[in-house]
């Protein structure tokens, strides 16, 4: 193969070649766009490496291209009510002359200040005016946070949030995040608002749609395209990375390299930093958990002498941590691709 690899194992950028979640993305821009509004929160969850910010970015990308949409994108650990004022006036230029001739923001850094006017005092103050000037232009503003966590910026946002939609201003947020820093963010107290928001959990990747790509990009034969979605186990990194290194290879078949170098990208991108978050018994668990492809809790717990109640909380953790799948009740199976080669290195060093 030439040209140009178009599968990419960066983070933060759309890769040439990847599967869209159409369904979501547009389950999302319908409730945006729905009239009268229903939900204006929703939250996308799951471990790194999901699709999390590219399917965000495709949102974001969707409304930019909408006339009727203002697209902020902010950062959770800075003054983000402030830093909203400042891009809604940077950005806006109906906003940026609105502001010019009502509203003295001096004291925040922004705009001009009017001699005849009082500084304003609170940005709370400055962002709903800024709104009701959204309003009267027939608009709407999405404020986007990627890698969203728990910090004290953030909670006071989500409470001024709540009051600008009570308010009825026209104002959404969507929130992409690893399952413990949204649930973290959830069981704030006051913050009930944002535990009932639209939450979407990037799911595997369809395995269909993935042997079809490989097989058109990478001019592999059905059963070598099947073979190869089938070790992605739908997730997006490791489709990314088969997809990458197999167009390196130049092969049609999936050789040992090519193996090995996959591995090595999991290891380095993701499994590494998911093994040190773990527990102590989390990893002891794994041991016999990857010795096969799948089990009953009742053999898990029978090789491993241990009770149900010891096992439930190690169980809840590798859940939330992306690493075993657990909609099927009484089962276990990993969920992660490679991640029984990983667990085996780890434990042999």
């Amino acid at each position: 193969m030439t040209g140009r690899n178009p599968y990419a194992i960066s983070f933060g950028r759309i890769p040439n070649q990847y599967i869209r979640r159409d369904v979501l993305i547009y389950d999302i821009l319908d409730m945006l766009m729905a009239e009268p509004v229903m939900e204006q929160a929703f939250k996308l969850t799951g471990i790194r490496g999901t699709g999390k910010t590219v399917t965000m970015t495709a949102i974001e990308k969707e409304l930019r291209n909408n006339d009727g949409w203002i697209v902020i994108d902010l950062k959770s650990n800075a003054q983000i009510t402030e830093n909203l004022v400042a891009n809604l006036y940077s950005e806006v230029p109906f906003l940026a002359k609105y502001a010019d001739a009502n509203l003295n923001l001096s004291a925040f850094g922004i705009g001009v200040e009017l001699k005849k006017q009082s500084p304003m005092v609170s940005i709370d103050a400055a962002l709903k005016a800024l709104l009701k000037e959204v309003v009267r232009h027939g608009k709407r503003v999405l404020v986007a946070i990627d890698e969203v966590r728990k910090t004290d910026a953030l909670l006071d946002f989500v409470q001024e949030f709540q009051i600008l939609v009570r308010e009825e201003l026209p104002v959404f947020l969507l929130v992409a995040g690893l399952y413990e820093d949204i649930e973290d963010i959830e069981n704030t107290d006051g913050l009930t608002f944002f535990l009932r928001a639209e939450s979407y959990e990037m799911l595997p990747l369809n395995l269909d749609i993935i042997r079809e790509n490989y097989k058109e990009t990478l001019n592999l034969s059905k059963e070598t395209a099947t073979e190869l979605a089938k070790l992605t186990k739908g997730y997006a990194f490791a489709y990314q990375a088969f997809g990458m290194y197999m167009w390196e290879s130049h092969k049609d078949k999936i050789t040992d390299l090519v193996l090995a170098q996959v591995d090595e990208a999991l290891a380095q991108k993701v499994y590494l930093k998911i093994w040190g978050e773990l527990k102590s018994t989390d990893k002891w668990y794994l041991g016999f958990i990857v010795k096969k492809e799948s089990m009953s809790v009742d053999e898990l717990l029978s090789i491993t002498g241990k009770k149900h109640n010891e096992w439930s909380e190690p169980r809840k953790r590798l859940i939330e941590k992306g690493i075993l799948d657990g909609r099927e009740r009484g089962k276990i199976s990993l969920k992660l691709p490679r991640f029984k080669e990983f667990v085996e290195r780890m434990q042999s060093d």
